[in-house]
């Protein structure tokens, strides 16, 4: 039997449970029997709405569109905001409740068969990888209420055929939208970078950067990474050593001076940088560059 709840779903909400005979014969079908759907609906400002398994026995995806709740898997906690992919997978403890305030907007199905951690593997969830955030995406909107229009078909095998193979697609479709997520919030490099030049001569830091990319600073840093193969900060220092250069080769500054204008009243430790990135002194750089 598939494990819903049991929160009394409004008028404008919907709660589509598969029959166990259905079940059944979605199992032994070919063109369903490796995945098919238990139940699935869509909960409007879920008022109320709270569950608590210990021992779950399939797979639950939850798309949440609006709203927040809290949720606690295998002993984490998480909130639930507006863009939030959850996938529960069997046998794990999980027990989420809709904040009184501002309760979620969800999506949900309950599915099954052998692919399905094939298809948990694909959409990019993992044993410690629970949550993807994807924003509010209305091409997984879709997907799901395609799994809804098998409403109303009396329980038809076709119907329910069907619905196995809107959920095949939106499971197929999830690390697409994934990919396009995640290319939407890749931080603009062009304003960071430019960021860094006007502010050579000043030392700023990873939440600064993060703050203008509109990114936690972990995020950012990852993002950043992934971008460039480097780290914000190391890409800043190396914007001072060029600039560094630069002065040892036009000005007649020391480079006590010149570290003092890029923001290091330290020279012998922006020496030991500048020796790092350079491969040679600053010394050895001007005497080298200038004859």
């Amino acid at each position: 039997m598939t494990q819903t709840s049991q929160w009394p779903v409004p008028a404008d909400s919907v709660r589509y449970v598969v029959p166990a005979p259905a079940i059944k014969a979605l199992s032994e079908n070919p063109l369903t029997r490796e995945l098919y759907p238990l139940a699935f609906g869509h909960y409007r400002k879920a008022e109320g709405h709270h569950m608590h398994r210990e021992h779950h026995r399939d797979y639950l995806l939850i798309y949440c569109t609006d709203g927040r709740a809290f949720l606690n898997i295998e002993g984490s906690p998480y909130t639930a905001e507006a863009g939030d992919l959850f996938l529960l997978p069997p046998g794990v403890a999980h027990r989420y409740t809709a904040d009184p305030d501002r309760p979620w907007t969800i999506h949900w199905v309950h599915f099954a068969g052998p692919l399905a951690t094939e298809f948990r593997n694909y959409m990019g969830f993992g044993p410690d990888t629970h949550c993807l955030h994807l924003g509010v995406q209305p091409r997984v909107l879709v997907d799901f209420n395609g799994l809804l229009s098998v409403r109303q078909t009396g329980f038809r095998s076709r119907g329910l055929v069907h619905a196995a193979n809107r959920l095949r697609q939106l499971l197929a479709a999830i690390p697409l939208t994934v990919d396009a997520a995640a290319r939407e919030q890749q931080p603009d490099l062009e304003i960071i970078h430019n960021f860094m030049r006007e502010h050579l001569e000043e030392r700023i830091t990873l939440e600064q950067l993060a703050e203008l990319a509109g990114l936690s600073p972990a995020h950012f840093a990852t993002r950043y990474r992934s971008q460039t193969g480097t780290t914000p900060i190391q890409h800043f220092i190396h914007l001072k050593i060029e600039r560094a250069c630069q002065l040892l080769d036009t000005s007649g500054l020391t480079f006590a001076q010149i570290s003092a204008r890029l923001g290091y009243d330290d020279a012998y430790y922006f020496s030991r940088l500048f020796k790092k990135v350079m491969g040679q002194s600053p010394s050895h750089y001007r005497h080298a560059s200038r004859h």
